[in-house]
């Protein structure tokens, strides 16, 4: 049953009905619980009273409750819980850091009141900003998991980021000349020049480990938390187990991860002259260890293979700025990190003819699309050099001119 009460109040007519139904008694007190709402006319204040009632009976929402739960607060609970998962400590860094830009926006907002078109507005915002695709995608699959959770935890009925639009930059007619795959990996001639410039200006342990990336492909987290023990000298073997995950580039606080997906965890080969270049920095290092943990008790015995001189591993900022000097020893002008030699090896192996399915496991690719893409291109190119060659080893017959040729008598046949 509805009950009615007329109060005043500053409208037209001066004055409201508040309209009162009877929920569902509370489930831990088991208390009575009254619905009251507000509206210009009776049937106002019941439409409204009704709706509430529903949501606590039909979904087990209370929007008193809801009414003071703010997005943020859900947001970091929800990253409490989806912490506790199987998820690394670099993606839950990642998660945290996308819930701060969604906080600039939705921070006090209601987690109830949240609608599609803000969360359509911050998406276009942050692409006006200038941020790229892959931060603007992150923050919509966060709050896409923050709206789950709270449907899931009765706190709205639908989900606001359903729908939504990434925003995607064209491209202009000047990016598109200017931009070719051949910038996401090195050409041979500069492969060899880089590890030219690494045997003539390296620093210690630079030449290992950059001929270690360009015949491997691994990841620089990968190099990094590689050990001897990974290292079947017998059988030419590398075992990719984990990644060095450092949050705040302190050498002491480094915790070894398993590798990005589950197909990065894999074996492959190396070449006989890289495993002989390995072998004899062992020798060196033995050595080297050897000596260092005579005046230092607390040398840190992880048996790393690239590690400094307390034993402790030197982080993926340290090839980087690394690799940054051998380039200005070079000629080559591409914006190269590290990463481009995982593209590189894939190349060097769509070249060497090794088929799509064997690549993707050498190198750890659970996506087929980069490996597909930059296979297909060096094929593509293969298939266009194949032709060129062909034109000029056999020009001479290609170019025959069968018109000057005389035909040949039928009795000679």
């Amino acid at each position: 049953m509805a009950s009615y009460t007329k109060i005043k109040a500053n409208n037209k007519q001066g004055y409201k009905w508040i309209c009162t139904l009877e929920g569902p008694p509370d489930p831990v007190t088991g208390k009575r619980k009254q619905i009251p709402r507000r509206g210009d006319t009776k049937g106002e204040a019941f439409a409204r009273a009704q709706k509430v009632l529903e949501d606590l009976t039909k979904y087990g929402i209370d929007s008193k409750k809801i009414k003071k739960i703010t997005f943020e607060e859900v947001a970091w609970d929800w990253l409490k819980t989806y912490s506790k998962g199987k998820v690394k400590e670099s993606t839950v860094r990642l998660r945290s850091k996308e819930i701060k830009i969604l906080l600039r926006y939705i921070s006090k907002i209601s987690i109830d009141k949240i609608t599609h078109k803000q969360h359509q507005d911050i998406l276009n915002d942050l692409d006006d900003k200038g941020y790229v695709r892959s931060t603007i995608e992150g923050v919509h699959v966060t709050a896409n998991m923050v709206m789950k959770y709270a449907i899931k935890n009765r706190m709205r009925l639908e989900n606001p980021c359903a729908g939504a639009v990434i925003p995607v930059k064209l491209l202009t007619v000047e990016e598109i000349e200017n931009s070719t795959l051949e910038d996401e990996y090195l050409e041979k001639n500069e492969i060899t020049e880089f590890l030219h410039a690494v045997y003539l200006h390296g620093l210690p342990m630079d030449l290992e480990r950059f001929y270690l990336l360009v015949f491997s492909g691994m990841r620089s987290g990968e190099l990094c938390a590689l050990k001897w023990s990974d290292i079947n000298f017998k059988t030419h073997e590398i075992r990719i187990t984990k990644t060095l995950y450092n949050e705040n580039n302190n050498m002491k606080l480094y915790k070894l991860t398993p590798p990005k997906t589950k197909g990065s965890i894999r074996n492959f080969s190396i070449d006989d002259s890289v495993t002989k270049l390995l072998l004899a920095y062992r020798d060196r290092q033995e050595k080297k260890i050897h000596e260092l943990k005579k005046h230092n008790p607390a040398y840190h015995d992880a048996g790393f293979l690239f590690c400094r001189e307390n034993g402790y591993p030197f982080i993926q900022k340290n090839l980087l700025y690394r690799m940054e000097r051998i380039l200005k020893k070079t000629s080559i002008k591409k914006q190269a990190t590290p990463h481009i030699f995982r593209h590189t090896h894939i190349s060097m192996l769509s070249e060497a003819g090794v088929d799509l399915k064997t690549i993707m496991k050498r190198v750890g690719h659970d996506d087929p699309e980069t490996t597909l893409k930059i296979y297909t291109h060096v094929t593509e190119k293969m298939r266009k050099d194949a032709n060129e060659k062909i034109k000029i080893h056999f020009s001479d017959i290609l170019n025959f001119n069968f018109k000057e040729q005389q035909p040949i008598p039928l009795q000679e046949m």
